[in-house]
């Protein structure tokens, strides 16, 4: 639970920090006693309890949304390194990133895209699945579906979803718990139209998806841990950390920030 708070402090509040350098930490995650993140492009693991950051990639291209794999021996993260947008993966102390998914350029794979990157990495299933979202088949800009890439190669393998967010996986894989909308680099304040997010399960096994909770604000970034599921929501008027219990059915703020005009 700490963790949890301490990583999701980063991803709302990141653009409130005051140190005199370093100012642009983004696109944080945890595993054990590590983190790892993005800084001007390249990405850097740091102690959970503070302590000096290691850069751990170094090329002119740029690296952002890496996530550990669950027994945290390899990171996955999009790399923009020949021109397209792609998945690589990393050994977690570092060194020489293998690139797993091969697509079209699009024009699409431009990092100031106003629906965001391409190829962006969401989650791991297990420790040799990665999945991500991608707009290479997709006609319409706003829309993308959920991939899956082995690390050890093979063609991607689209998820029986329409489309897709940012998502996490129960402990077991069989469940996922995703976004359908993706538009977190169109941040509407207090949006509450058609492309705001509600948090749908996904069973793999039965092939059912259904909503966890009906809001009409904005609900992202789902997190499953145990029997609870952790993410952000503007209900409140901005940014908080919310918790939903898959058992009692009940929520429960976690974080209180004021509201912010």
């Amino acid at each position: 639970m700490h963790r949890l708070l301490i990583l999701f402090t980063l991803v709302l509040c990141a653009s409130r920090i005051e140190a005199q350098e370093a100012r642009l930490l983004r696109f944080p995650n945890i595993n054990g006693d590590k983190i790892v993140f993005s800084y001007a492009g390249d990405l850097y693991l740091v102690g959970a309890n503070g302590g000096t950051a290691r850069k751990i990639t170094n090329h002119s291209g740029y690296e952002m949304f890496a996530k550990f794999s669950p027994d945290g021996k390899s990171i996955a993260f999009t790399g923009q390194y020949d021109g397209n947008t792609e998945v690589y993966t990393i050994p977690s102390e570092g060194g020489i990133p293998k690139r797993i998914t091969y697509s079209a350029t699009l024009e699409r794979d431009d990092l100031s895209d106003r629906m965001g990157p391409n190829n962006i990495v969401m989650a791991w299933r297990d420790n040799e699945t990665v999945m991500f979202r991608s707009r290479w088949i997709e006609h319409n800009d706003w829309k993308g579906q959920l991939f899956f890439a082995n690390i050890n190669g093979g063609l991607a393998e689209q998820l029986p979803l329409p489309r897709g967010g940012f998502g996490t996986f129960s402990l077991d894989g069989k469940k996922l718990v995703y976004n359908r909308v993706f538009r977190e680099f169109r941040t509407w304040k207090r949006y509450k139209g058609g492309q705001a997010d509600d948090l749908w399960i996904y069973d793999f096994a039965t092939k059912k998806t259904d909503r966890v909770q009906e809001n009409p604000a904005q609900d992202i970034f789902p997190m499953w841990a145990g029997n609870k599921i952790y993410f952000a929501s503007d209900r409140t008027g901005t940014m908080n950390l919310f918790s939903f219990d898959l058992n009692t059915k009940k929520k429960n703020r976690l974080q209180i920030l004021p509201t912010l005009m």
